[in-house]
């Protein structure tokens, strides 16, 4: 699909029909205390709409309708190759859809129009349709048990499953949970974020379109407090799959203890470091992935190259190749396709990526922050130690480490408390698997930065995450119990004669 102009994106988004209610049962309808809660566009400040505030009766009703359509089969239950036609159909319909939800996120979030059209809408149903298309593909198995035994290992859909999502990206983590949770045949009570609900709303509306039965596909907005605990700590929920801060990520364990011991799978925060060795090939080429890593949705990415350790002999030519593909990266009108880099996604993260600003002692390149616009930001830090070095910034800020050889590069690299990405960059391919093994991270790639695909698994180690893992057909298993059927096969006459 080829961009349009700003003009052109621009009159889209000021005839969009936002969606304003939660979505229950099958249909929008206000919180039941009739509460709202203002969506605003983070790049302009202008009030976009007034959405449902939910608490924890509409938690509650929500669940209930849930576990209603859970019980009752009417997807739980549906033949796996007509769950899959159904996510096909909704995949199709978004694909009709494409360029009001691009145009939707984008505004919403401050999240550029070039990213939406060209990254996020199109991963979004990429993902959704993988996993529709393994749903019929995925197979049980038999153990290997004696003569007089049949064992099966059956997998089951876990039941009512909440999902509790980020701000950075709306479209794309809602579909990384929904899509093997739907294919499993689970019943969903989704809490999008407050900053970012419009989409989800969006998707629950074309998905009934699609066919997913009423109470199969619930959206509750609202805030971490009123919703985001209510859920946690619901009797009635069989699972939680989170995707956002540590801090935030480690209350849904308490919430679990304190409840009915649900599982629960945490995807959390990460401080990722990127290792330049002084043998890597192409400093250009390394610069430009090192610079997507760092600044690619303003940096609000869990996944981002936020720690640049690099080899002494190497630094000052790597540094001045970042430099000049750091100017690519401009800031401006999200909704125009020639930024790169939007607003971010609020106020108050706005003002907490700036106290981190202030506390930089040598910025290299950029450093500016006006109106809830952060520019390519590279700031030289001390050691490891320094708090830019060891903080989840989520911000376009690359903290610059020096290192004098490979094993103090790993050294500095697993010295966090995080582990969910990391990058090396060199043309010794021993060290490169060494490296790879030795670090301690849920992805590592080598010499490029990226997540893998959807058919890899994406999680971490360490307080990166818990439980489980998104993506691949391993995302299927958190949504899903195993249960061993145990089957007899003794003769009663040779049992009668023992």
């Amino acid at each position: 699909m080829s961009l349009l102009t700003q003009d052109e994106y621009k009159s889209i988004a000021a005839g969009l029909d936002l969606p304003t209610g939660a979505f229950i049962d099958g249909s929008f309808r206000p919180a039941l205390l009739g509460r709202t809660f203002t969506s605003t566009n983070p790049a302009t400040g202008e009030t976009l709409t007034e959405i449902a505030a939910c608490g924890a009766d509409d938690v509650d009703f929500a669940v209930e309708k849930a576990r209603e359509a859970f019980d009752d089969g009417r997807w739980s239950k549906l033949h796996p190759s007509d769950r899959k036609d159904v996510l096909i159909r909704l995949c199709k319909l978004m694909t009709r859809n494409a360029r009001e939800l691009a145009v939707m996120e984008s505004i919403d979030s401050g999240k550029t129009i070039f990213d939406c059209e060209t990254v996020d809408v199109p991963e979004t149903i990429h993902c959704l349709k993988w996993h529709a298309e393994a749903v019929d593909k995925i197979y049980d198995q038999v153990s290997p048990a004696s003569d007089d035994h049949i064992a099966m290992v059956v997998r089951e859909p876990i039941g009512v499953v909440g999902l509790v999502l980020p701000w950075n990206f709306p479209l794309l983590m809602l579909a990384w949970k929904i899509g093997p949770a739907l294919a499993a045949g689970c019943s969903l009570v989704i809490k999008p974020a407050a900053e970012t609900t419009l989409t989800a709303l969006r998707v629950a509306e074309l998905a009934m379109e699609a066919g997913i039965p009423a109470g199969v596909l619930n959206i509750v907005p609202g805030g971490g407090a009123d919703v985001g605990e209510p859920i946690g700590r619901h009797m009635d929920i069989d699972m939680v799959s989170f995707t956002g801060s540590t801090v935030t990520g480690k209350k849904f364990l308490t919430y679990s203890a304190e409840s009915n011991a649900k599982e629960v799978v945490l995807e959390m925060g990460g401080k990722n470091p990127a290792i330049v060795m002084d043998d890597a090939e192409n400093l250009d080429r390394v610069a430009q992935h090192l610079v997507n890593g760092a600044f690619w949705n303003m940096g609000e990415n869990c996944s981002a190259s936020s720690r640049l350790i690099v080899h002494k002999d190497v630094k000052a030519e790597l540094l001045e190749r970042i430099a000049h593909h750091a100017k690519q990266w401009n800031t401006g009108d999200p909704l125009d396709p020639e930024t790169r880099m939007g607003a971010l996604v609020s106020g108050g993260h706005f003002s907490k990526v700036c106290s981190y600003l202030d506390q930089a002692e040598t910025v290299l390149i950029g450093g500016k922050a006006e109106n809830g616009f952060v520019e390519a930001t590279v700031v030289e830090v001390d050691d490891n130690n320094a708090v830019l070095a060891r903080e989840e910034i989520f911000g376009p800020v690359l903290s610059v480490i020096e290192v004098a050889g490979f094993d103090e590069a790993i050294a500095v690299a697993n010295d966090t408390e995080y582990g969910l990405c990391a990058s090396i960059f060199t043309a010794n391919a021993k060290r490169a698997i060494r490296g790879a093994r030795a670090l301690r991270a849920g992805t590592v790639t080598v010499n490029s930065f990226g997540e893998g695909d959807i058919s890899t698994p994406f999680g971490g180690y360490k307080q990166s995450g818990f439980g489980g893992r998104d993506n691949s057909v391993h995302a299927h298993d958190q949504y899903t119990q195993l249960k061993t059927i145990w089957i007899d096969l003794a003769d009663d006459a040779d049992e009668a004669v023992d």
